[in-house]
């Protein structure tokens, strides 16, 4: 079926600032010739969330001046992290997209009555600053919107509980807004702490970041590892910053020493690589074009830099180079289907999903039970958008709950018809995002609430027409 032409002037809007997009954002799709793709970009991603808030902690909660290089600073979850520090006491002040932070030199600056956080649905800042209440002199109250009132830290506040703080629920019990009241004294000995399963890593994160100001902290791990990425990204800044860090070889016995003079250092924070994914998934769906992902290479500290391999998996070619560092997908003439296990890299499945719509058969996608709790419940919005293409998508999978299946209509996504289309985003960055790639090739899409992309990427729209031209 003959695609619909071009709209004039439809990479314009794309280029708005985020709170003046039009909403429905109509999406165009990239430009064809004889089945070749002409896009051609180089991209560099804002500094990535993980490390931007897992260093403003240890900076704000730390001692002396540090300073962060190339750190997400226009993004809602950095603005409410470093709102947030500030609150605590931490004196920030920002020059281009450097961050110079007065550490609280170990203790928080809160009042005796307290203080209550507002985090809308910045998870990792709840979670990281609920650990930090072990070091305030007042109770913390932390809350958020609809969304994360919703969403789980009851295993979090069970450990904090046991440390000696005050756990109070003031809404649904294991969940915010929760009111963290520090110990009265710190316990003479913490010996091992033992966690289960836990429904997000950035429990065992905030935990490690909290350790080195309360005399360190070794941890136990049972069951399965919740995205164990992170928690080795969470090690490894630490260890860079100088802090004793020991891991045992299966990776469940984690220990972090005190270092309670951490603070002064200088850090660059690295591109972010879940917002790189995107860029990796476009190429992999656009034969001909020529996407590169600048500024991430092999010594990177995030998992999802790990993701063009998986892609690899679905024949796309993979260019890696060092100087300057740089990742390039190159689509394949036939996009390959996938079994995957997205366990150590969560935020990129919405991106896999995307690209496996392009696939000629059944991917199967597995490891996915973090995508049920997170900005919202991601394997339904997969489900209910997906289908309103053409895309069959199964869940649970022969009885596996976190795992789905995704299979292209019958002639591929690109055959037609191509009937008006609004995704839904959920307010879901990711959500917004990994839809945007089914509109390079699928004519006549539309997104709902773009702006919700500056979560974490407040220029994608921007970026994303540089495909287009």
């Amino acid at each position: 079926m003959k695609r619909p032409p071009a709209v004039p002037g439809a990479v314009e809007p794309l280029m708005r600032p985020v709170d003046e997009l039009p909403d429905p954002l109509v999406i165009p799709t990239a430009p064809c010739k004889d089945g070749q793709y002409r896009a051609q970009a180089d991209i560099t991603p804002p500094g990535s969330k993980s490390l931007t808030n897992r260093a403003i902690f240890l900076a704000a909660l730390g001692h002396g001046a540090s300073t962060l290089r190339g750190a997400l600073l226009d993004a809602d979850d950095a603005a409410v992290m470093i709102e947030s520090v500030q609150r605590l006491g931490a004196g920030v002040q920002r020059v281009g997209t450097t961050l110079r932070i007065e550490g609280v030199g170990g203790c928080w600056r809160v009042p005796p009555e307290g203080v209550t956080l507002a985090l809308g649905n910045a998870g990792t800042a709840t979670r990281f600053l609920a650990a930090g209440a072990l070091r305030s002199p007042g109770p913390i109250t932390l809350d958020g919107d609809a969304r994360m009132r919703q969403r789980p830290i009851g295993e979090l506040a069970g450990i904090l509980a046991a440390l000696g703080c005050g756990v109070e629920y003031q809404g649904t019990p294991g969940c915010p807004p929760v009111r963290v009241t520090p110990p009265k004294a710190a316990p003479a000995s913490r010996g091992v702490i033992e966690l289960g399963q836990t429904a997000s890593s950035q429990f065992v994160s905030a935990l490690l970041l909290t350790a080195p100001f309360i005399g360190g902290i070794t941890l136990k791990l049972r069951g399965e590892v919740t995205s164990p990425t992170y928690i080795a990204m969470t090690l490894g800044l630490l260890a860079e910053l100088g802090v004793e860090v020991r891991s045992s070889d299966d990776a469940r016995v984690l220990r972090v020493g005190a270092k309670a003079d951490l603070g002064g250092f200088a850090y660059d924070v690295e591109p972010d690589a879940s917002g790189a994914t995107y860029w990796w998934g476009a190429g992999a769906i656009l034969p001909g074009a020529s996407i590169r992902v600048l500024g991430l290479g092999e010594r990177s500290l995030q998992g999802d830099a790990q993701f063009p391999e998986v892609l690899a998996r679905m024949h796309c070619r993979v260019t890696r180079r060092e100087q300057p560092a740089s990742i390039e997908v190159t689509a394949p003439a036939a996009l390959r289907p996938v079994l995957a296990d997205m366990s150590e890299m969560p935020d990129a499945a919405m991106t896999l999903a995307a690209v496996a719509c392009f696939a000629e058969g059944t991917s199967i996608l597995r490891g996915l039970r973090t995508l049920r709790v997170k900005e919202s419940d991601r394997i339904e919005a997969l489900r209910s958008q997906l289908t309103r293409v053409g895309v069959r998508v199964e869940n649970p999978v022969q009885g596996d709950r976190d795992a789905l299946t995704i299979t292209p209509p019958e002639g591929g996504l690109g055959a037609g018809p191509f009937p008006r289309v609004e995704f839904e985003t959920f307010n879901d960055h990711r959500v917004a995002m990994a839809l945007s790639l089914l509109a390079l090739r699928r004519p006549n899409c539309a997104i709902r609430n773009p702006a919700c992309v500056a979560k974490t990427y407040p220029t994608y729209w921007a970026e994303f027409a540089r495909l287009l031209r």
